[in-house]
């Protein structure tokens, strides 16, 4: 067997291919992923939602305080220099002469293949003459002649050629390692020692160790582990957590604290500023001690969520860090529902008494907190003032109304153009159509729901323990939609009734949300109905009897009645014949009719199987499709007057017991809802009402 030889690369060809490769691993995927994205088409969409979001705080942050164009340009000028470096390497290889080449004996004696022996012992004698070294000619050249020579006359070294492509025969095997050669040279060892020890026993350990340090602090969520101990330290203490302590847990976040989270500042001013706002507040009780509840950035982070709900003016040295607070708010609520879960769950796997599972009221209250810090209202004001130019003086001319009776959103979208108008008249003709933008943003969802129990029989009959999976899709619209609808529907029922159009039809249909389940009224006037009664159908009496009723009757019969006695009697034999006949007919009509039914339930239980089986599998590719498929959070902007920051809509779907007022499925956060969506909740079947509740993290 062929020796192996390994030699580093003197001439630095071949580290060019593996400087060249190494080069295009990493330029491409950054290119593909680092290259920054056109500034003009994020503010053409700016541009086009402006009717909208142009009053929210965070179209106005983004507008004002545009993304510095020096970070594009830096990534543009290195990802260009790393392709003029790769281009260069690649011109490089492609110039570079290759080592090995295959030795062929007729090129050497400059011969085309297939020549003649005698062609070839003619031109060895030639170049042997024009070669020669005593006659002043190159010897190695010479010796390459006289090689070439005997690989094409000698039997052996032809067929040695012919075998291992060496006249000599197989040759040892040669590797180049793509470094050069001074890697090795004993003369630089010390110093290559040098640096690779400080690339992998100093460098990549403090990389490694800093990267590692920074990780196992914070969740998959990005949220402290601090935080969330803290979180489940006071669910747990408090099984049912009000507003006001709810608000108390969720500002002493670690995220607010300095020595724990970098972003978050400490400013001398805050010892002056922040007791005048407790003052204006007034709510906030400071003689209870409970760490870190009641410590100075917990505090600080709950006076300024609370001046955030009240929708108080604050110090400008105050609204940086009041901006900061507001966006860790739904990630930290949203944490503190999982906390929530957990122990739940927790409280149903444990029979001890002492372990109690927070209540509904206290998930409830997450995410209905969520909703009042995005929109930053209080817990019992009215949600028309989410609304743009809808403050609170103005309020009472729309809420007060003698006339109109509007408490939401949903009675002010109910109402028509003409009214709606005359109830805003104290708005510009401007402001009342950027109001009308903003109403007809909202969103209005609808929910389709299914149950059903998975690899069963009858998967539609539901019993008590069983494994229930409910199928809930979701459809958004926006209120323009539906209000559109509606106002085409009205449009038509107020057309001229035509000739025999009942009065009912007549009436104007009310809106999805206006829709109530009313039983019939009741007037003095209504009376009930009387079923009507049928008459008895007559039945057969026997002979006997038949005879016993003549006799009572005092009927008598006389000669003629008894000729036509004997006369019916042979009439009847003669009848009952024809009636067995037609008794077989009709009993043989009935048995094809039986299995011709028995044939069609078949036939029909069949249809059902085959329907359900398909019905199973396409619910079953949807649930794999769904947890292979990743779908983007980006659905739809949040309309906010006061938070800092684009906020997608999401939502909550979980099956609750309004009566027992217990959690049966565990929440599904929704992030992906653009259009209509389809999700799986299981739970099991318990005795009781179960309802599907979906609360939005957006919008009251």
């Amino acid at each position: 067997m062929a020796g192996q030889q390994f030699q580093y690369d003197d001439s630095g060809n071949t580290f060019f291919y593996f400087l060249t490769s190494f080069v295009g691993l990493i330029v491409i995927p950054a290119t593909y992923y680092l290259w920054p994205r056109d500034q003009n088409a994020e503010q053409i969409r700016l541009k086009n939602i402006r009717k909208v979001y142009g009053s929210c705080m965070w179209y106005r942050l983004r507008l004002s305080k545009p993304q510095p164009n020096i970070i594009p340009t830096v990534k543009k000028i290195v990802l260009l220099a790393g392709w003029a470096l790769f281009l260069f390497l690649a011109y490089k290889v492609s110039k570079t002469d290759r080592e090995y080449q295959e030795y062929n004996p007729y090129e050497v004696l400059n011969l085309d293949p297939g020549a003649t022996v005698a062609e070839i012992k003619k031109q060895y004698r030639l170049l042997s003459l024009k070669f020669h070294p005593d006659k002043g000619g190159d010897e190695v050249m010479f010796m390459r002649i006289a090689k070439a020579y005997a690989a094409l006359t000698d039997e052996e070294s032809r067929k040695n050629w012919e075998e291992f492509g060496n006249p000599d025969g197989p040759q040892a095997t040669s590797f180049g390692i793509a470094l050069p050669a001074w890697i090795v040279d004993q003369k630089n060892s010390i110093l290559v020692l040098l640096v690779y020890g400080l690339a992998f026993m100093v460098i990549l350990p403090v990389v490694v160790g800093s990267w590692w340090y920074r990780s196992i602090r914070y969740s998959g969520d990005q949220i402290l582990i601090r935080t969330t101990q803290i979180y489940t330290y006071f669910v747990y203490k408090t099984r049912n957590m009000d507003m006001k302590r709810l608000l108390m847990v969720l500002a002493g976040a670690s995220e607010f604290d300095p020595q724990y989270n970098k972003d978050a500042t400490s400013r001398p001013t805050d010892n002056v500023q922040i007791p005048q706002l407790i003052r204006e507040i007034g709510s906030i009780n400071l003689k209870k001690n409970e760490p870190p509840l009641t410590c100075p950035y917990s505090l600080k982070a709950r006076v300024l969520l609370l001046s955030h709900l009240a929708r108080m003016k604050i110090p400008e040295t105050l609204e940086e860090d009041q901006q900061f607070m507001l966006k860790k708010c739904p990630a930290l609520l949203q944490e503190m529902v999982n906390v929530i879960c957990q122990l739940i769950i927790m409280a149903r796997s444990r029979e001890e008494r002492e372990f109690r599972a927070p209540t509904l009221a206290s998930l409830e209250n997450c995410m209905k907190l969520s909703q009042m810090a995005v929109q930053g209202l209080q817990q019992f004001k009215s949600p028309l003032l989410q609304l743009p130019h809808i403050e609170e003086d103005n309020l009472r001319r729309v809420s007060n109304h003698k006339k109109y009776k509007i408490k939401t959103i949903q009675d002010l979208v109910s109402l028509k153009e003409s009214d709606r108008h005359s109830l805003l008249h104290f708005l510009e003709d401007e402001k009342y159509e950027e109001v009308m933008a903003v109403l007809g943003s909202f969103p209005y969802v609808t929910m389709d729901i299914k149950s059903q129990v998975l690899d069963d029989e009858d998967s539609n009959n539901i019993t008590v323990g069983s494994l229930v999976t409910v199928l809930v899709k979701l459809t958004r619209q926006t209120m323009a939609e539906v209000f559109e609808k509606e106002q085409s529907i009205c449009a038509a029922e107020e057309q001229p009734a035509e000739d025999g159009q009942t009065e009912a039809n007549k009436n104007r249909t009310k809106g999805g949300w206006q829709q109530k389940s009313k039983g019939p009224k009741k007037t003095a006037k209504s009376k009930k109905k009387k079923p009507l009664k049928k008459k008895p159908t007559p039945v057969p009496l026997p002979q006997s009897k038949q005879q016993k009723q003549k006799q009572a009757n005092g009927v008598v019969g006389n000669e003629a009645a008894v000729k036509e006695d004997e006369e019916e009697v042979s009439d009847k034999g003669s009848d009952s014949e024809e009636e067995e006949t037609n008794r077989d007919s009709q009993s043989e009509k009935d048995d094809g009719s039986d299995r011709d039914s028995d044939r069609e339930q078949d036939e029909k239980q069949n249809k059902d199987d085959e329907a359900e089986w398909q019905e199973l599998q396409q619910s079953i590719q949807r649930k794999e499709r769904a947890l292979l498929e990743t779908k983007s959070k980006i659905t739809h902007p949040v309309f906010s007057l006061y938070f800092p920051e684009e906020k997608q809509e999401w939502w909550w779907l979980y099956i609750a017991d309004r009566k027992e007022q217990t959690l049966i499925s565990m929440p599904y956060h929704v992030c992906t809802l653009k259009d209509t969506e389809e999700f799986f909740l299981k739970s099991g079947a318990n005795q009781g009402s179960h309802i599907v509740a979906g609360h939005g993290g957006s919008h009251l």
